[in-house]
């Protein structure tokens, strides 16, 4: 099974993605966008992971690979390549869906919940874990939902926190983090973003569990 993984800055990484990756016997390629490295081809991926950052879906004019990613994305999606896109990540694969991102009502940020709707909790990638998910939230934009997309998660400030369209998933929350991921992405977070060492261990605990019943959703393509 051939995964590409989408890396936007250095303090943002696969971290439970790869572990999970790893231990599905995955060949994981990452791409560091930061340091222009090339995308890959579409049809030479059994999956797209994109991951998170600090710039908006929509910063072409600062970042013109984003223009690139967003056609990577649309190109997954027509080819049934499965795509699980993470905080900006899930605006890209949003956006590239036909959805609008545009700039929410407030930083939510921290340790936090969501809450699973009906679908969310019949989904066999969240519904397990719920229904509520704690989670990792780092977030000021936001989106419409993707014409067609299952609404799958959300919260009090932000009702658009994860949905599924076909085979791909958009998470707005972080469940990838473990402890050492979350200690390279604190210098950046926004000042007074609250960290509760108990909630953080049950994130790693229910992401570990997420992840790997998204792998299991895989499966190889005939090459």
């Amino acid at each position: 099974m051939r995964v590409g993984v989408l890396q936007h800055v250095a303090f943002e990484g696969p971290a439970l993605i790869a572990r999970a990756l790893s231990a599905a016997g995955a060949a994981t390629r990452t791409v560091r966008l930061d340091l222009g490295e090339p995308l890959p081809a579409a049809a030479d991926l059994d999956a797209l992971v994109v991951l998170g950052g600090p710039m908006g879906a929509l910063d072409d004019q600062e970042h013109p690979h984003l223009v690139r990613e967003r056609a990577l994305i649309a190109e997954c999606a027509r080819r049934d390549v499965p795509v699980l896109g993470v905080c900006l990540g899930a605006q890209l694969l949003a956006a590239a869906l036909g959805a609008d991102v545009h700039r929410g009502p407030a930083v939510e940020a921290g340790t936090g919940t969501v809450t699973l709707t009906p679908a969310g909790r019949a989904d066999p990638v969240l519904g397990p874990s719920g229904p509520v998910l704690p989670v990792v939230h780092w977030h000021r934009d936001t989106f419409t939902l993707p014409p067609g997309a299952t609404l799958l998660a959300g919260s009090g400030a932000y009702p658009h926190q994860a949905f599924r369209s076909g085979r791909s998933y958009g998470f707005q929350f972080h469940v990838e983090f473990d402890r050492p991921a979350l200690d390279a992405a604190a210098p950046h977070l926004p000042p007074g973003t609250v960290v509760d060492p108990a909630a953080m261990r049950d994130v790693t605990t229910a992401g570990t569990r997420i992840l790997a019943r998204w792998t299991r959703s895989l499966s190889p393509r005939p090459r």
